[in-house]
């Protein structure tokens, strides 16, 4: 076995660039504090299926319905991806093919809609996703787009607002989640709202969908005629994407991922996916995922202390919005600043944001992988004490190094996967 299975021994003997570059990669992900929202460490167990010589199978069509043969084995872990997905959610129909969350959605759409049909999302300024009606992207090239955003007092979600834009586009789909929402969804009320104007309702949980696995936000499930998702933010899994649906939209789901838009599926991704949903049905994952919320919260409070703003006031999940206005600072000097000082943020827009998508007014932060890591409330604390004052001494490269070493002192003292 070990003969038919790469390594970095294998690696680094062919390819000397390619592998200085992943062991670079690996000691940036050991050394700094990393604070982006959508990303998180894979298991090792996940790592494995992935890294596996299911790579090599060429598996076009579905378990038991395939193209090419010698899928017997392949076909075992996608019903296992499925299977466990479906005991996860409570879906009636699940496809694990998905190359990405961007595909999932698309294979949704087009499911159901025509090109030109309208759809109603939330806008990508205050915290939709590209895949939502941006016009830079498939979903506003393909689709008529109207948007909807948050309050400008209380910048969360102001559901009847939501309501009446519906009435007035009167939208074949109604589009819900977000990359940079802080708030609980009422999807029931969506699904009122959507019901209300004769629309379909896709929710994408791609940020949300570990905590929804560990029943810690409420499950969209019973609600939407479509649920996305992808594998690898809360969830925890590889790179990737799921498409859950009704049972009478499973045919046409899986039509359009195969062949619709995508060739063979990716065998040792679906292995991988397979693996993170049986990681997330055990009782560690729920304790981890009760981690990632505390963590945040305690993340959000100790800035707000400290004088800084925190879009809606706080969070009730893994992220915040930092808005950076009041202190006189832009999300792009804020971003490149704490990563001299080795802490990974991005920068973000905010509600009602002046300055563009490049300069930005915010940033966002998340506490899945330092959550991953081990690191509770007391290491939040730490971390919100050096986001000051780098923020605070943003210009003196002096205190940048100093916080630097005291950011990778941190992170060596927590593995890069904590067992729970």
């Amino acid at each position: 076995m070990n003969d038919a299975v790469g390594s970095l021994d294998a690696l680094k003997a062919i390819d000397q660039d390619v592998y200085a570059a992943i062991v670079a990669e690996e000691e940036r992900q050991r050394d700094k504090l990393l604070l982006i929202a959508s990303e998180n460490f894979a298991s090792p167990a996940v790592l494995a299926a992935q890294g596996s010589l299911m790579t090599n199978k060429y598996a076009e069509g579905y378990p038991g319905k395939r193209y090419y043969g010698g899928c017997q084995h392949v076909d075992t872990v996608e019903n296992l991806a499925i299977q466990r997905c479906k005991q996860i959610f409570g879906a009636e129909h699940v496809n694990v093919q998905p190359h990405s969350g961007s595909q999932a959605n698309m294979a949704a759409y087009l499911s159901v809609l025509k090109p030109g049909d309208t759809i109603l999302g939330m806008d990508l300024a205050q915290g939709g996703h590209l895949t939502h009606g941006s016009k830079v992207n498939f979903s506003g090239i393909l689709f008529r787009v109207f948007s909807y955003g948050v309050d400008r007092e209380t910048e969360t979600i102001n559901y009847d607002a939501v309501q009446k834009l519906a009435e007035e586009c009167r939208p074949r789909m109604l589009v819900v989640g977000a990359s940079a929402y802080s708030r609980t969804f009422d999807f029931p009320r969506f699904q009122q709202i959507a019901k209300s104007v004769s629309a379909y309702l896709l929710v994408d949980i791609a940020h949300i969908a570990g905590l929804i696995a560990a029943g810690l936000h409420p499950n969209p499930v019973p609600y939407a005629d479509f649920v996305t998702t992808t594998t690898h933010k809360t969830l925890r899994g590889p790179r990737g994407g799921v498409v859950m649906c009704k049972a009478e939209h499973a045919k046409a789901v899986d039509k359009f991922i195969f062949p619709g838009i995508q060739g063979g599926p990716l065998m040792h991704v679906i292995a991988a996916k397979a693996v993170a949903f049986k990681e997330a049905l055990s009782p560690a994952f729920t304790l981890y995922q009760q981690q990632v919320i505390a963590n945040a919260k305690v993340l959000a409070q100790g800035l707000l202390d400290l004088g800084y703003k925190i879009v809606s006031g706080g969070t009730d999940t893994h992220l915040m919005l930092m808005n950076l206005t009041n202190k006189g600072i832009t999300g792009k000097e804020a971003d490149a600043a704490l990563g001299v000082a080795g802490i990974i943020v991005n920068k973000n827009a905010v509600p009602y944001d002046e300055k563009p998508p490049a300069v930005a007014s915010g940033i966002r932060l998340g506490s899945p992988i330092v959550s991953t890591r081990g690191m509770k409330e007391a290491e939040m604390k730490e971390i919100v004490g050096l986001v000051d004052r780098v923020l605070q001494h943003r210009q003196d490269p002096a205190v940048l190094e100093e916080v630097r070493i005291q950011a990778k002192a941190l992170c060596s003292r927590f593995p890069i996967f904590h067992t729970y």
